[in-house]
C-alpha cells in the first residue's frame, strides 16, 4: 500500500518536473521523444528524463535497407509478445491453440497477397534464409538428375553466395549478364537452359536500382522447359501486384522488414501443384512440412500477416503517391542539375528505388555532407572496399560514375517536405563539391576526360 502511495506521488510530480523545453524540430531533422526514464524511477530524475527526451535524427530515405514499422503492424503484434505467448506446436492446451490460430491466419494474410494456397507458404527468419531454401534445397534435392542453375549478374548477394558454394558441391551455374538497362535478355535465358538445368532464379525488383525484370515471360520460358522458377521478391511483394499462378511462379522469397513488419521473419512461397520439392537445410522438430525445424516465432509471423494485408489495402493508393514523390525528386534534381544519370531502365522500374550517379562527384563525399539525410550509396564505397558496386558493373556503367552514385528510397511515409528538403541539401552539395573538383573545372573548359592520359608521379 505505502508503494503504490508513493509511486502515485511520483506520477502527478513527474509532469511538473522542472526541465528545459524542448527545441522547435530543425528543418530537415526529425525530433523523436524516446523515454529514457526507467518505471521504478524516482521524482528526482523526471528533469534528467526530460533532458534526454528529444533526439535529433535524420530523415530517412533509405527504405530499400529497411522500412519503420507500421502502427497498424505493432497493434496486431502486441497482444502475441505479452498475452498470447503460448508455443504454436503446443497440441495440448489453449495457449497453444491460440498462437496456432494466430500462425495459420497470418499464413493466409500471406499467401493472398501472392494470390498463393496457404499451405504453400513456409514462415522463415527472413529473405536471406527464405533464398537458401530455395536455391540449395532444390539443387541438392534433384542433384542426381540435374546439375544446372541459371541466374543473373545483378541478384542479391545471398543468391549470389548461395550458387557459389552449390558451385563447391560440384553444381554447374550461368552467370546471365543484364542489357545496359539491367534487364535480362530472354533469348539468352532461352539459350542457357540445358537438359539438366533444376532451377533459374531471377529477382522480380533490384534492391540497388530498381528494375523491374520480366517475371511473366521468364516464368512461361522456364514452365515451357520444364525448369523450376525462383524469384526474390523481397523488394516488390506488397509493392507491385505479384500473381505466382499468374506469372508461373514455383519458388518465392519474401522479407517482413521490406514491407513495414518486423525484423527477424520472413517467407517462402513453395508451390505444391505441380509440386516443388525442396531439402531441409536444418534439422530439428520438423515444423513449418518439414522443410523449416524450429519453433514459429508467433509475435513475428502476426506482424508479416498483418504487414501483407496492410500493403494489400494500400498497394494502389502507395504506388502513386510515391510514383509522384519520385517524379517530383528526379524532376528537380535533373533540372537544377546537369551531368545526372539515372541508373537502371527508366520504363521497367519501381519508383519508390532510384538510383543516381553525379558526375564528378565522390559518391563517399555526397554522404557525408548529406548527413542530414539517411541514404545509401550505390558504390561500395561505405564498405573496406573500394571497388564501386557489382549491380552498376553488371550493366556497363563507367567506373567514375559508378562512384558517384546515390540510392534514394521512397516509401510509405516519406513526405513531400522531407523529398523537397533531400532535393535541396543534394543540388547544393553537389554545386559546392563540384566546384572543389579539378575534373569539373577541366570539363567546363571543354576538354574531354577520356582523352587525357594520366601519368603516374
Amino acid at each position: 500500500m505505502l508503494l503504490r502511495t508513493a509511486w502515485r506521488r511520483v506520477a502527478t510530480a513527474a509532469p511538473a518536473a522542472p526541465g528545459p523545453r524542448a527545441k522547435p524540430p530543425i528543418r530537415g531533422l526529425r525530433l523523436r521523444g524516446i523515454d529514457l526514464t526507467p518505471q521504478s524511477a524516482v521524482a528526482s530524475d523526471a528533469a534528467i528524463a526530460l533532458e534526454a527526451e528529444s533526439v535529433l535524427r535524420p530523415l530517412y530515405m533509405d527504405v530499400q535497407a529497411t522500412t519503420p514499422l507500421d502502427p497498424r503492424v505493432l497493434d496486431a503484434m502486441l497482444p502475441y509478445l505479452v498475452n498470447y505467448y503460448g508455443n504454436p506446436h503446443s497440441r495440448t492446451h489453449a495457449y497453444g491453440w491460440e498462437s496456432e490460430a494466430a500462425m495459420e491466419c497470418a499464413r493466409q494474410q500471406v499467401a493472398s497477397l501472392i494470390g498463393a494456397d496457404p499451405r504453400e507458404i513456409i514462415f522463415t527468419s527472413g529473405a536471406t534464409e527464405s533464398n537458401n531454401i530455395a536455391i540449395k534445397g532444390v539443387a541438392r534435392f534433384y542433384r542426381s538428375r540435374k546439375k544446372h542453375l541459371i541466374t543473373t549478374q545483378t541478384e542479391h548477394k545471398c543468391v549470389l553466395d548461395s550458387c557459389r558454394s552449390l558451385e563447391a558441391e560440384g553444381f554447374k551455374v550461368t552467370y546471365l549478364p543484364v542489357k545496359k538497362s539491367g534487364i535480362i535478355d530472354l533469348k539468352e535465358l532461352e539459350a542457357a537452359i540445358q537438359p539438366d538445368t533444376s532451377l533459374v532464379s531471377v529477382m522480380t525488383v533490384n534492391n540497388e536500382i530498381g528494375v523491374k525484370q520480366p517475371i511473366k515471360e521468364i516464368g512461361q520460358i522456364c514452365s515451357s522447359r520444364k525448369v523450376y522458377f525462383h524469384t526474390d521478391a523481397a523488394q516488390a511483394v506488397g509493392k507491385i501486384p505479384l500473381d505466382v499462378n499468374d506469372m508461373k511462379i514455383d519458388l518465392m522469397s519474401i522479407s517482413g522488414h521490406k514491407i513495414y513488419g518486423p525484423k527477424g521473419v520472413g517467407a517462402i512461397y513453395i508451390r505444391r501443384r505441380p509440386r516443388v520439392r525442396v531439402e531441409a537445410l536444418q534439422s530439428g522438430g520438423g515444423q513449418e512440412r518439414g522443410m523449416r525445424s524450429g519453433t514459429v516465432p508467433t509475435p513475428l509471423v502476426v506482424g508479416l500477416g498483418a504487414a501483407c494485408e496492410v500493403a494489400q489495402q494500400e498497394m494502389e493508393y502507395d504506388h502513386k503517391r510515391i510514383s509522384k514523390l519520385a517524379e517530383r525528386l528526379i524532376q528537380k534534381i535533373m533540372k537544377s542539375l546537369p551531368d545526372v544519370v539515372m541508373n537502371g531502365d527508366p520504363e521497367h522500374h519501381y519508383p519508390g528505388c532510384i538510383n543516381l550517379s553525379f558526375a564528378y562527384v565522390e559518391g563517399e563525399s555526397l554522404l557525408m555532407a548529406l548527413k542530414d539525410v539517411a541514404l545509401s550509396s550505390g558504390s561500395a564505397c561505405t564498405s573496406a572496399s573500394l571497388e564501386p558496386s557489382y549491380v552498376l558493373r553488371a550493366i556497363g556503367t563507367d567506373e567514375d560514375l559508378a562512384h558517384s552514385s546515390i540510392r534514394f528510397g521512397i516509401g510509405r511515409f516519406t513526405t513531400e517536405e522531407e523529398v523537397d528538403y533531400t532535393v535541396e541539401k543534394c543540388i547544393h552539395h553537389v554545386k559546392r563539391l563540384r566546384e572543389m573538383s579539378p575534373l569539373w573545372e577541366m570539363v567546363q573548359d571543354g576538354i574531354d576526360l577520356k582523352s587525357i592520359k594520366w601519368t603516374q608521379h
